[in-house]
């Protein structure tokens, strides 16, 4: 016997029982665990699964529900978070991490975000976003917010009709339009 000296659970069959099956009057048993089972030979196995029924017990209500393409996919799930594909570190409150093993990865990568000037929230910004922040004189971590709030001040001073018709300071107006058409469409303020 090459099954671990099992036999067919069958009455009367001398054969290996090689195969789990569910016992013959239910599952049964505690739900905190795997159910009971039965071992079974070949040949049994194969009459055991030539007359199950999936749909035994059920109303035509609860096996149409069952046969829908997307059965199962009701349940909502949680959205990925858009980070620019870097980790960001955990948010739990109550985390204990007392060696600091976890928390110390998250302030070296964020220490290196720092460094190579990238946004705390992850999103990336091209040297011409930055080009435009610096014409604007904004901050890196600037958001859409004050992107608005920067320009509307800009344009207020800078155009001709806020200065008595003063033309001289139409060149720094268009880099301002400019620097602000850049950023309106830059990843890091959508």
């Amino acid at each position: 016997m090459d099954s671990k000296g099992r036999l067919c659970a069958i009455p009367g069959c001398d054969e290996p029982g090689e195969f789990r099956a569910p016992p013959a009057e239910g599952a049964g048993g505690a739900s905190d665990g795997p159910g009971a089972y039965r071992w079974l030979c070949l040949d049994h196995v194969r009459a055991f699964n030539s007359g199950y029924n999936y749909f035994a017990g059920m109303t035509a209500e609860e096996i149409h529900d069952a046969q829908r393409p997307f059965s199962g996919w009701q349940r909502e799930t949680r959205a990925f978070a858009s980070t620019g594909g870097a980790d960001r570190p955990p948010r739990w409150a109550d985390f204990d991490d007392p060696l600091d093993a976890i928390g110390a990865r998250f302030k070296d990568r964020m220490a290196n975000m720092e460094q190579r000037g990238e946004r705390k929230d992850g999103r990336p910004l091209s040297p011409q976003d930055r080009s435009a922040l610096k014409t604007l004189g904004l901050d890196k971590d600037a958001d859409r917010h004050a992107l608005r709030k920067r320009y509307s001040e800009l344009v207020r001073r800078f155009h001709p009709d806020r200065n008595g018709g003063d033309r001289s300071h139409e060149a720094r107006l268009q880099q301002v339009i400019s620097a602000y058409q850049q950023l309106k469409s830059a990843p890091a303020f959508i």
